[in-house]
């Protein structure tokens, strides 16, 4: 799979690189976080970072001054395994070097299955900051090469992947939620409990 860069014209339909914010002591704070050898975790919000100068901004540069949550996701990780979207964009900015798999949710049939084979791969280098479109899915980052790990910060609107704390239909869209802002669409090898199995094709590894 080629692995194209978000400065690339290409990601434009996915997203866009952010300039002119701060993150030296983010990029700082994330360095005493986990990073897992052989899985990936995430946590949706970090009290140490939200208070960190740079948070404010982000709330109001990057979502208009609605409540955000900042965490992190960190691991190693080499396969697609699902794909999601939400009703907000994400920001995500890259402590080491990143590679994002990410697909149009326009791509996503009327009976919510989608073909891996539209995905395309794009390296966020460390340092460099994103917005990711709500339309663009999306999913774990990837390991570079062979390097240790990743490590990438996590901006979303409040409560964005928590508990769901109403009840879901069974039926259409309704199928995919499975946590607050949360639409997920898995590949059968992944084997997530109780998520929908939509991807058809390779699970992508690269």
């Amino acid at each position: 799979m080629q692995i194209q860069k978000v400065t690339d014209a290409s990601f434009r339909a996915y997203g866009k690189v952010l300039e002119g914010y701060d993150f030296g002591r983010l990029l700082k704070e994330m360095e005493h976080t986990p990073l897992p050898a052989d899985d990936v975790i995430y946590v949706p919000s970090v009290e140490e970072l939200e208070t960190l100068p740079v948070a404010e901004e982000l709330k109001n540069r990057g979502f208009g001054g609605l409540p955000i949550e900042i965490g992190y996701c960190n691991g190693n990780n080499k396969k697609l395994n699902a794909l999601e979207y939400h009703r907000s964009s994400e920001i995500n900015v890259a402590v080491t070097d990143a590679i994002l798999l990410i697909g149009k949710q326009q791509d996503v049939e009327p009976d919510y299955t989608y073909d891996t084979s539209k995905v395309e791969a794009f390296l966020v280098p460390a340092g460099t900051a994103i917005e990711v479109y709500a339309t663009t899915l999306h999913y774990a980052p990837c390991t570079v090469g062979d390097k240790e790990g990743f490590r990438v910060v996590v901006v979303l609107p409040k409560d964005t992947n928590t508990d769901l704390t109403f009840p879901v239909g069974k039926d259409g869209e309704d199928r995919l939620i499975t946590a607050k802002n949360k639409w997920l669409i898995a590949h059968e090898e992944a084997k997530i409990e109780g998520a929908f199995n939509g991807l058809k094709g390779e699970n992508i590894t690269l």
